[in-house]
């Protein structure tokens, strides 16, 4: 509790939530500050933010789920499902290389607009159409929107019900797991649950943006402006007047939640998957060593030395977060919601203030080292 109140007092926190489940049961559970910076209206119990790129954590627990079914393998080249896809050079992607940011399409080679987001069948002809930058499998570079349309088309493929990614999610985890998190954010959502994100402020921004990515922010030929900025970009999630998107799926970063629901699903993964049928032979593949492109872990797009697996982000020296064998993912401005197996832990924290530390926010680190810190050593295999 220490820690929760001292970002309001000490790290400029405006609004947020935090919520860790320790062997199956809630351990924490706070909430606090205002939704929204301009009208000052509180955070509620139930206030729901986007999470940004933590999104990609809730789109990877969909294809985990379809393998542990038996429709989906990640060793499997993707179009072995998806025959449409082997054009352009990609006949030889695996799975496992799409997932791990391996597979060169990190950037549309023509105009996705909301109107074909929204529209799956345009979307995917258009996905299967994309050329890769470089040999897939050679690189790692952050698919930063375009691979949560890539799992969303995959997933309607492997699906026996050819459901939408964030259907798929809603009907088979969210709802049996009782989450108020969706990927698909419906109309019947009220705006009074929804936070408003407030940006980082320009002294934040110089002290603790990486000054190479603020320059290729700016460089529309640069890896990252081409992934995240422009076509669609991400501000393809937000609405104007409704605050966020609705009846739009954006798996890589559209998603809309409570702390609460994040950690709850994580935590499901984290003690043995028996709420989701999921079997050993898929948490194991979870846990495992991420597996590096032929030229390393280096990231052509965030240029750090990132570890992605199966659709999650895995604990790494330049991302470091929960024990050995963790996975997850951040989002933009804060946010992380990540499963640790070896201690049992299912985590989360999402804030209405975003800041602008890319490798661990301030406030999300004191969380979390106040939480391992007051967990039993003896309980808790070390890393």
């Amino acid at each position: 509790m220490n820690a929760y109140t001292e970002n309001f007092s000490r790290r400029r926190e405006l609004g947020g939530a935090c919520s860790a489940y320790y062997q199956g049961e809630r351990v924490v559970d706070l909430w606090g500050g205002v939704r929204n910076k301009r009208t000052g209206e509180p955070w509620e119990q139930d206030t729901m933010v986007i999470v940004w790129s933590a999104t990609k954590g809730l789109a990877a627990m969909t294809l985990a789920l379809a393998h542990s079914r038996g429709w989906l393998d990640y060793e499997e080249r993707v179009c072995t499902y998806w025959p449409q896809f082997a054009q352009e050079g990609k006949e030889r992607v695996t799975v496992r290389q799409l997932l791990a940011h391996q597979a060169g399409l990190f950037a549309f080679g023509e105009p996705v607009d909301r109107q074909v987001v929204a529209d799956l069948d345009r979307l995917a002809t258009i996905l299967a159409r994309q050329k890769p930058a470089w040999e897939p499998g050679a690189r790692q570079a952050y698919h930063a929107l375009s691979l949560g349309f890539y799992e969303g088309e995959l997933l309607r493929r492997v699906d026996p019900g050819h459901r939408s990614l964030g259907q798929f999610f809603q009907d088979e985890i969210a709802t049996p797991l009782g989450l108020d998190l969706y990927i698909r954010l419906p109309e019947t959502i009220p705006n009074s649950r929804l936070a408003s994100l407030s940006p980082p402020g320009p002294l934040e921004m110089l002290l603790h943006f990486p000054f190479r990515l603020t320059v290729d922010s700016m460089n529309r030929r640069s890896p990252i402006y081409r992934a995240l900025i422009i076509n669609p970009g991400a501000s393809v999630s937000l609405d104007s007047e409704r605050i966020y998107a609705r009846n739009l799926e954006v798996p890589s970063g559209g998603g809309v939640g409570t702390a609460r629901s994040i950690a709850r699903a994580y935590s499901v993964f984290a003690t043995g998957g028996r709420e989701l049928a999921l079997r050993r032979e898929t948490l194991d593949l979870l846990v495992a060593p991420a597996i590096p492109a032929r030229d390393g872990f280096r990231d052509a797009c965030l240029h750090g030395d990132l570890r992605f697996s199966l659709g999650f982000m895995k604990s790494s020296a330049a991302w470091p977060f929960g024990r050995a064998g963790s996975f997850g993912s951040p989002g933009s401005g804060g946010s992380l919601g990540f499963a640790d197996p070896a201690a049992g832990i299912g985590y989360a924290y999402v804030t209405s203030q975003m800041g602008a530390t890319l490798t661990g926010d301030p406030r999300d680190v004191a969380l979390r080292e106040a939480l391992y810190a007051s967990i039993q050593p003896s309980r808790v295999p070390p890393t």
